[in-house]
């Protein structure tokens, strides 16, 4: 993506299913979980660099003892600098050491070595990265099986509703955020049972130093989980530990955020990507498992691990997030990595159309490296196209073809070319807009001497086009340098023209060129009246509380094609002073989903949202663009 936004958040989970000293004789380490999290983090650093966070719990410490570390930082460098820490405390803590035989005496005298492990990477989409709002976060109790620690990738849609019922259940919660009321709903219901289970055992004649035993036994984590996300509307794939040491895993009814799974006899590993956890244990992908929409994984103390659905059946509705697949997820996955080829692939007959077919003088290049997958698409099924036309040219000569005419039907191939280049040193940090406009136009440097001016196209493939702005401000205008006849950047994913309101930091109308686009038609065709009858239909739906029910903001798109408003904002996009004519050639969605057949999520494409807050979320958001206001609907 040539313009990047902020999206996703990360976590890694380990719990080791074996004692320590198992750790320390096979693999010569008591950081062995440590050192695997540290890499598990490190592989994922694509989600979140905002900050990063650790959690560990150590199971059977006597009363008095610390038994559940936890580390947070928001540093430039917030991985390198967070497992930087603990290293040195451990070392410190052991006094070079390491060879400490007592388990126990290792757990009571070094940090972070323990049996449950819960990391977190950071990407806010809004608020600040001040320490407290870095995960994981804590809700503590001097009960071990009051204590709760998660961390998550999440975004919830009714936050406000959620907030209310915690009221009402005589809650006094000192923040609105997701972050707390997903906190304090599981506290509340892991209070509840806590108080079942206590009154239970305290009939059965169990004193109150006994009880906790009994209740580490039979806490229902699950029954925990069904009870606290029934009303919940979002995205979310949460970790969970407690301090007793039972810990979950689970992911919302929709798929929406991904998270995957891998189990031996020695370790339960859970991240948001796969290739992470292959590279980190060196498995098989086979032996890795996505964890499925509305399920949960639960691995309790005594190490019982089960697999079960925290949502009845119908309330699940599949709809993963197919921008996961286009853009977020690393390339490294197997299927990830082959459909974004097919997504190249499906753009070369739009793009050859654009391109006047005249291969000759058209190059082919990408921007930026995030698009190298989808490019080498693009190559192969251009190859092909190349190899057909000379396949019948040769027919059509029979044996008569001479050498030269030969020669000449071979020399015909796409021409390839990387024509620029990210300048990853230079940073955009002068405030003044002309001067920062300026520096904008040169991040990319560009390969002189491979444009035949005003001959040649030039074919760029992209990831993605969210506001345009990089294009306009920068990488038109410094392909126009070069001298081609004709820029065409062909986006990998559909027109994005609605909020995203799970995760990714795609939350105003305005921010869309599609939406501009679709806006600058209506009033060019004097069709202004429908801008005001969707801010009035949306008010009526405010009104009558049905603002859940439709999105409203479809209308706007309606009047017109895919390629009117991708003309549209090939206008919108064009530099002042530019001499090249200037196309956008986007996905469709029907070949979105022909490439990513398990990845419908596409709401930000269509506006079908997956739960009923999306369509909250685009109505209110459209409210705030009829109004002039610069804020989140969410």
């Amino acid at each position: 993506m040539s313009e990047p936004i902020k999206h996703e958040c990360g976590i890694a989970f380990i719990r080791l299913l074996k004692p320590l000293d198992f750790y320390k004789k096979k693999y010569g380490t008591y950081f062995y979980a440590l050192n695997k999290m540290q890499l598990l983090m490190e592989k994922q650093h694509n989600r979140g660099q905002d900050g990063a966070g650790l959690a560990c719990i150590k199971f059977d410490l006597p009363p008095g003892v610390q038994y559940i570390d936890r580390l947070r930082s928001n540093d430039s460098a917030p991985i390198k600098d967070l497992f930087r820490r603990i290293f040195s405390q451990a070392a410190t803590a052991l006094n070079g050491n390491y060879n400490v035989e007592d388990q126990m005496l290792l757990k009571e005298t070094a940090p972070f070595i323990g049996e449950t492990y819960l990391g977190h990477l950071r990407y806010g989409t809004y608020g600040n990265n001040d320490i407290h709002n870095l995960h994981p976060v804590m809700r503590k109790n001097n009960w071990k099986t009051r204590n709760l620690v998660l961390a998550g990738n999440f975004n919830l849609t009714n936050i406000p509703e959620l907030f209310s019922h915690l009221e009402e259940i005589g809650q006094f919660p000192q923040r609105t955020t997701d972050t707390v009321t997903i906190l304090e709903k599981i506290g509340h219901f892991l209070d509840d049972e806590n108080e079942r289970l206590y009154r239970y055992f305290k009939n059965e004649g169990i004193n109150k130093y006994e009880a906790t035993k009994f209740i580490i036994e039979n806490i229902d984590i699950l029954s925990i989980l069904q009870r606290s996300t029934k009303k919940w509307d979002g995205g979310y794939v949460i970790g969970g530990m407690f301090g007793h040491g039972d810990s979950f895993i689970l992911r919302d009814p929709a798929g929406i955020r991904p998270a995957f799974y891998y189990i031996d006899d020695e370790v339960v590993v859970a991240a948001s990507e796969r290739p992470v956890i292959q590279t980190t244990f060196n498995v098989k992908v086979e032996d890795i498992h996505e964890l499925l929409p509305g399920q949960t994984l639960i691995v309790k103390y005594n190490g019982k691990i089960s697999l079960d659905y925290f949502v009845d059946e119908e309330a699940i509705n599949p709809s993963p997030c197919s921008f996961e697949r286009i853009y977020f997820s690393r390339g490294t996955d197997k299927d990830i990595y082959n459909e974004r080829k097919l997504l190249g692939k499906y753009l070369c007959d739009s793009l050859l159309e654009k391109a006047d077919y005249d291969i000759k003088n058209t190059i082919f290049s990408y921007i930026p490296n995030t698009a190298v997958d989808a490019y080498y698409g693009l190559m192969n099924e251009l190859n092909c196209y190349c190899d057909k036309i000379k396949y019948e040219q040769i027919c059509s000569h029979g044996r008569d073809i001479t050498q030269e005419e030969m020669k000449e039907i071979l020399n015909f191939r796409p021409r390839f070319e990387k024509v620029a280049v990210k300048d990853i040193k230079l940073r955009t940090f002068i405030t003044e807009d002309s001067e920062r406009d300026d520096l904008v136009a040169h991040v990319y440097d560009t390969t002189y001497g491979l444009v035949k001016e005003g001959v040649d196209n030039l074919v760029i493939i992209d990831d993605s086009i969210v506001r345009g702005t990089t294009l306009r401000q920068s990488i038109i205008k410094i392909l126009d340098r070069l001298g081609p006849k004709h820029i065409i950047i062909g986006s990998s994913a559909p027109q994005i023209r609605y909020p995203d309101c799970y995760g990714i930091d795609m939350a105003k109308l305005p921010d869309f060129i599609a939406f501009n686009a679709a806006i600058a038609l209506l009033k060019e065709r004097n069709m202004q009246a429908l801008i005001d009858k969707v801010y009035n239909d949306i008010i009526i739906a405010k009104e009558n509380n049905t603002l859940k029910d439709f999105n409203y903001v479809k209308q706007i798109y309606s009047p017109f094609s895919t390629e009117e408003i991708s003309d549209k904002i090939s206008e919108l996009v064009k530099p002042k002073g530019c001499n090249a004519k200037v196309s956008i050639v986007f996905q469709s969605i029907e070949n979105l989903h022909k490439a990513c057949p398990n990845n419908h999520g596409d709401w930000y494409f269509t506006g079908n949202y997956p739960t009923p807050g999306g369509n909250r979320v685009a109505n209110l958001a459209f409210i705030n663009f009829y109004l002039g206001k610069n804020e989140r609907a969410y």
